[in-house]
């Protein structure tokens, strides 16, 4: 008759495997873009709706925008993928 010991290892030996694999796939890096922003030149007052400020920066043919603190003022920042 066989042991059973054999068989017991096998769920240990497969989670041995998926925790490596996992692993692996932890440490990819993935390029990223950097992005580069410029203060709207069409955007008027103050910017407290990133939705507004983003509909504005693409009629500037930016694909996003939102608004940041310039010093005490809320200002329309468009942005891009440089």
């Amino acid at each position: 008759m066989a042991s059973p010991r054999p068989m017991a290892a096998a769920p240990a030996v497969l989670l041995l495997v998926l925790l490596l694999v996992a692993t692996e796939m932890g440490t990819m890096k993935t390029a990223e873009a950097r992005t580069c922003q410029s203060q709207s030149h069409k955007f008027k007052g103050a910017c407290f709706s990133d939705t507004n400020c983003a509909s504005v920066c693409r009629t500037e043919k930016f694909p996003r925008g939102q608004c940041n603190t310039h010093y005490v003022e809320r200002k329309c920042y468009c942005e891009r993928d440089c």
